[in-house]
């Protein structure tokens, strides 16, 4: 099932980069920046969560939190996010649960069979529990929009 602009995001419950699980629930109070990337390390995923992490007071005073999900374990996450010392949570959706009821899986990733990801995209979840914002894209080594996204903060 596609998920449109109105919709409410689905729930979930992850592990965070210190096994803590974390549930969507517990970051609602404002708008949610969620971004799935393809792959902890990878250089277009650090790009674009370094580019998060250089917002993220800007995002924050702008009433919302970031939160970014990948299907690679919570090492490797760890790993990826204190090199960068990402300030939002990573969290590991190894069983690509989540980013199957977000319907954005990327099966067979780089061509090896059973290699699924997550297409890079962001949705912004509302207030309501609804998502306010989606963008996804089809070629992973494209960026999403940082501007359009603070404007839509805004």
């Amino acid at each position: 099932m596609t998920l449109n602009v109105g919709d409410i995001a689905p729930g979930f419950e992850l592990a965070d980069t210190e096994l803590k699980m974390r549930n969507l629930d517990e970051f609602k109070g404002g708008k949610i920046v969620l971004s799935f990337i393809v792959a902890a390390s990878s250089p277009v995923c650090e790009v674009e969560l370094c580019s998060f992490r250089d917002s993220w007071k800007e995002i924050s005073n702008l009433g919302a939190k970031v939160i970014a999900i990948s299907n690679d374990g919570p090492f490797a996450n760890k790993a990826f996010a204190e090199k960068n010392n990402f300030n939002f949570p990573l969290l590991a959706d190894y069983t690509s649960k989540t980013i199957r009821d977000y319907d954005i899986l990327m099966p067979d990733l780089l061509h090896i069979k059973d290699y699924n990801a997550a297409k890079r995209s962001v949705f912004i979840i509302n207030e309501d529990g609804k998502i306010g914002y989606k963008w996804v894209s089809e070629d992973p080594l494209k960026e999403p929009n940082y501007e359009e996204i603070k404007n839509f903060l805004k």
